[in-house]
């Protein structure tokens, strides 16, 4: 389950709750990995975007700036 780190709230563009968090710990049951994920508050803030992070260990959402980073390293077999 995705552990959040919150840091204080901040708006843009008028919508309360949208890049409230900054970076996020996902684990390979989160896999594979999206941006908003459903249990966050802001979960319809953009669109859903697929974000790669089995490779690098962490990624970039390109619409709210939100860091993922995974915990531990991918088995594999989550796909």
């Amino acid at each position: 389950m995705s552990e959040r780190h919150d840091s204080p709230p901040k708006q843009t563009d008028g919508h309360k709750g949208i890049n409230s968090q900054r970076l996020i710990e996902v684990t390979e049951s989160d896999l594979p990995l999206h941006c908003p994920m459903p249990q966050h508050v802001d979960w319809n803030a953009h669109p859903r975007v697929y974000l790669p992070i089995e490779s690098s260990g962490s990624a970039l959402c390109p619409y709210c700036g939100t860091l993922y980073r995974l915990k531990g390293k991918p088995s594999g077999g989550s796909h």
